[in-house]
């Protein structure tokens, strides 16, 4: 399930707070049948992405994970979700449907690194 993406974030130089205004996500999923449903399917997987990336953390003491319902546990609000996901959906009718799954959740923090960075989001994760 090739995809692309790509984030348009803001960032708040003051507070270093970013907020993912806008992502386009071209996907390709074979043989679309309910383009409705993939649209939806790879909106909400951005929306997961993003509050993954840049909201979401486990906290630990010495012993256990101290974040055990959602009071502790930081997640997106509402008010934080993207803008705007353009995406564009290519209809290969000549292959099977490959479904979207969860595949576009896995880009987001990079796109957004790419974004706000001037190294590749690769380069993070090499040692120095």
């Amino acid at each position: 399930m090739p995809l692309a993406m790509l984030g348009a974030p803001e960032v708040d130089r003051r507070s270093g707070k970013v907020w993912a205004r806008k992502f386009t996500v071209a996907h390709d999923c074979g043989l679309i049948i309910n383009p409705d449903g993939l649209r939806r399917c790879i909106e909400g997987n951005v929306v997961q992405g993003t509050s993954r990336a840049l909201s979401e953390e486990v906290a630990f003491d010495r012993t256990k994970v101290t974040s055990v319902d959602w009071t502790s546990y930081p997640i997106l609000d509402i008010t934080e979700a993207p803008e705007t996901v353009d995406i564009v959906l290519l209809n290969r009718p000549e292959l099977p449907p490959a479904g979207a799954g969860e595949s576009s959740i896995r880009p987001v923090a990079a796109a957004l690194a790419n974004a706000v960075s001037t190294r590749p989001a690769c380069a993070y994760a090499a040692p120095r």
